[in-house]
């Protein structure tokens, strides 16, 4: 199947989970910056076990190819803090103020053009960054299991029962 097909289908799916899980919702994304309603991160979890079990299962039976990005430490730290940044003064991230404004709400359209404007900045930095931040802490490509030279299901299982541990304190805690 055609990638740009799939990446369409997977999208389209997507954005119906969020809406279905209503992490579409300001109050469940305020809720989350304040720690009081862990929907979010609840939904975020469960795409994290079912996205490493998924791509993981594809790379051992040769249907894919994993290639790393390099983790750069710095640009992992500035990225996220203008990431988090973003999420704090908008009240959404990239997925769900699209998802948003599908659902009609207008108002997430200015998250969606801060998020072009930022795009627009980067590009014009890149060449900055990529002599500078990148160069903090690179660790090149690898992934958490090479880096604690371990077969990767122990380290997803371990995730996975950290993950669920955290679920089953968010559920009895009801948030």
């Amino acid at each position: 199947m055609n990638e740009q097909i799939l990446g369409l289908i997977t999208g389209i799916l997507f954005g119906f989970l969020l809406q279905k899980g209503r992490v579409l919702r300001f109050d469940k994304q305020v809720g989350a910056m304040l720690f009081k309603d862990m929907t979010i991160l609840k939904f975020m979890l469960s795409a994290i076990i079912v996205g490493m079990l998924g791509v993981y299962f594809l790379s051992d039976i040769g249907f894919i190819e994993l290639k790393h990005k390099a983790m750069n430490v710095g640009a992992v730290l500035l990225g996220g803090s203008l990431f988090g940044a973003g999420w704090a003064v908008m009240g959404f991230c990239p997925g769900t103020s699209l998802g948003a404004i599908g659902e009609g709400r207008w108002h997430a359209l200015w998250a969606l053009l801060g998020m072009i404007a930022g795009a627009g900045i980067f590009a014009e930095m890149y060449p900055f960054f990529k002599s500078t931040v990148y160069t903090w802490l690179d660790w090149g490509k690898i992934s958490l299991p090479e880096l604690m030279r371990v077969n990767h299901w122990p380290v997803i299982a371990g995730l996975s029962v950290i993950y669920l541990f955290l679920f089953f304190i968010f559920e009895k805690r009801k948030i």
